[in-house]
């Protein structure tokens, strides 16, 4: 099993989550990523996905937004702007949030509207696969 470190996940709201972990698996901008203790030093993007937290053997899931993670070789620090587990996740305003993107990705709007609604989609998608995985309705 692999070595314990400190890692902390901070959004504006919160801290997150502060403990030891044996791995964590984040979604950046070039794939998934797993992070161990003693990892090379870095800071990366985060992107809206699922993460993934090995804790005393066991894996939990969560949601995550847009941010970054910098890595140290003892501890590593997640900053996001939305982090969720998915007992948190209301699937009903998740629905609703999908069905809203989607909506306005069929109106003609600018470039950047269009990148926002791409990104709400995303996160709506995220959501409701991690709230349904978790109660089990997929």
């Amino acid at each position: 099993m692999p070595e314990k470190y400190t890692l902390e996940i901070i959004t504006p709201e919160r801290i997150f989550f502060r403990g030891e972990v044996q791995s964590v698996i984040i979604p950046t901008s070039d794939g998934y990523m797993s992070i161990q203790k003693m990892h090379e030093p870095m800071v990366a993007t985060i992107v809206v996905g699922d993460m993934k937290l090995q804790i005393d053997g066991e894996w939990k899931q969560c949601t995550t937004t847009d941010g970054f993670v910098e890595v140290r070789p003892d501890e590593t620090i997640i900053f996001s702007q939305a982090v969720e587990w998915p007992e948190e996740i209301d699937l009903r305003r998740a629905q609703e949030a999908r069905e809203r993107a989607e909506e306005q990705l069929r109106q003609k709007k600018s470039h950047q509207e269009y990148m926002q609604n791409q990104i709400a989609l995303a996160r709506a998608m995220v959501r409701l696969r991690v709230g349904r995985r978790n109660r089990n309705l997929e």
